[in-house]
């Protein structure tokens, strides 16, 4: 299967084209790069996730934070067509560096939030993206519950996790 072909990436695409829910685009996408056993900080996903956290801070008016992520995002997703091009393979690429690159410019002369769309250029990828965007359970566009989620989820599995570990003196 093609790297973008992956349920999770399709995931990724649908919540950041459909309701903008960067927080579960970082999500989805990590939850797909811990499936690779060569998961480093380089890996060609990680780009796309940096991608989603510069979006995520950004609308919540964290420039610096922002201005960080999107410059990395930057620079992994400009190596990805020439030395992993199966992780671009599906999407325009070019369109989406150029768009980032633009939003880091906006960033930096401090304008207010305003987002792009991931240009999907395989037929198989937007039927997938057909497909699985009904099954998704997508928060309102613009919502508190998208522009605030990592203030207002449910974090009482992370705290019982995080609990447990301080206990077992791993922490």
């Amino acid at each position: 299967m093609k790297p973008l072909y992956n349920p999770l990436f399709v995931k990724f695409i649908v919540y950041f084209n459909e309701n903008q829910d960067f927080f579960e685009c970082h999500e989805v996408l990590e939850e797909y790069w811990k499936d690779f056993p060569d998961r480093t900080k380089e890996h060609p996903l990680v780009g796309y996730i940096l991608l989603a956290t510069a979006m995520y801070h950004w609308r919540r008016g964290n420039t610096i934070g922002a201005g960080r992520s999107l410059k990395k995002a930057i620079s992994r997703l400009e190596k990805v067509s020439q030395a992993h091009p199966g992780f671009s393979e599906g999407i325009n690429i070019d369109s989406l560096l150029k768009n980032s690159t633009h939003a880091y410019q906006q960033i930096k002369n401090e304008k207010p939030f305003s987002t792009f769309p991931i240009e999907i250029t395989s037929p198989k990828i937007q039927a997938l993206n057909n497909e699985i965007k009904p099954t998704m359970d997508l928060l309102p566009y613009g919502s508190d519950d998208v522009i605030h989620k990592h203030m207002l989820r449910d974090r009482s599995d992370i705290l019982k996790e995080r609990e447990k570990r301080k206990r077992q003196g791993r922490m």
